[in-house]
């Protein structure tokens, strides 16, 4: 580590913020520039909003989405004229603020006039869609994927996707959601960050069980009960590809402002972290994704009120060490000279 920067060029640089945050003249860098803000909640939307009516049939996997403030109305609108078409359609929205990380800000509602205007949309614009209500269960918890994908390279555009990622796990039996139960995080939103706060989450010591496992653990319980995971893996495959490609334009345009060609300067690549919701007919859905995702291999515990120590987390580790050791083995300069 060089905390304090580092004069003489590099073949790799590897850094936690994003791409501006540092000069770098030369070698390889792991951040493109605006990558951070490409992969916002309301960018990505909207690049993925934009394929959608190019090619409705191809771009499936995003769920129904607004804008807000922009689209407050419009939102309303829709929604109205959809219950009026059919009234027995009773659906759940998903308010996402834009730059929220995890989970924070993020609340149900079932009316468009349930929107909360704390600190105000204008200050705080967000993402609102429909919530997915019939997720694929395990044990009765609703679950998400983390999948580690790294680009490679822009042009040719190079894309790979790790083996293996991690299924984080709710801490309450999923029901679909009521009035009653719409404030329930802990059953509703999958996210580690808050599911690490519930009495019932389980650090375990192993990839299967747990409130975090591996998702091979998960394909391996599916497999078993009959079903094709080998089509699981190629819809999500097909889901990392097209929205990768949805951001590809934008991505490009930022790249060669910083980095015009003919120019020296550093070569990028990036790991991103994609996460996927399976629904119960076992379609992949994408909720969003991750500039910066973390590579943390253990977890705080609390040994006595206050008193904190960092323990190794084996599912973490499973997976994230090999999604380093793959992405420098990748992108080795050393490779290029034999």
């Amino acid at each position: 580590q060089f905390p304090f920067g580092r004069r003489l060029p590099c073949d790799i640089y590897w850094h936690g913020v994003s791409f501006h945050d540092n000069d770098i003249f030369s070698g390889q860098v792991n951040k493109f520039p605006g990558m951070t803000e490409m992969v916002r909640k309301i960018t990505l939307s909207r690049a993925v909003r934009t394929m959608q009516y190019l090619f409705p049939l191809e771009y499936n996997f995003y769920p129904r989405s607004w804008i807000l403030p922009d689209e407050s109305s419009f939102f309303e609108k829709e929604i109205r004229m959809m219950k009026d078409r059919d009234p027995s359609w009773k659906p759940t929205f998903i308010v996402k603020p834009d730059g929220g990380c995890q989970g924070d800000g993020i609340y149900l509602i079932k009316d468009p006039s349930d929107i909360r205007l704390t600190g105000g949309l204008q200050s705080r614009p967000a993402v609102v869609q429909e919530y997915i209500c019939k997720p694929l269960l395990v044990d009765k918890l609703k679950f998400d994927i983390r999948l580690y994908v790294l680009l490679k390279s822009l042009d040719p555009l190079e894309i790979y996707i790790a083996k293996d990622g991690l299924s984080r796990f709710c801490t309450e039996p999923y029901q679909e959601p009521t009035l009653k139960n719409l404030h329930q995080v802990f059953m509703h939103l999958t996210n580690y960050s808050l599911n690490i706060h519930s009495g019932n989450f389980i650090h375990s010591d192993n990839v299967n069980t747990g409130s975090k496992r591996t998702f091979s653990s998960i394909l391996c319980r599916l497999s078993s009960r009959g079903v094709d995971v080998k089509k699981v893996w190629s819809d999500i495959i097909s889901l990392v590809i097209k929205t990768i490609i949805a951001l590809t334009p934008e991505l490009k345009v930022y790249y060669q402002s910083d980095i015009p060609a003919g120019k020296p300067g550093p070569t990028c690549f990036q790991i991103l972290g994609f996460d996927i919701l399976l629904m119960k007919n076992l379609k992949p859905m994408l909720l969003e994704v991750n500039a910066n995702p973390s590579m943390r291999i253990e977890h705080e515990q609390e040994l006595s009120p206050g008193v904190f120590e960092n323990v190794p987390s084996p599912v973490d580790e499973e997976v994230k060490v090999a999604v380093i050791r793959d992405t420098l083995r990748l992108v080795d300069p050393q490779k290029k000279k034999q």
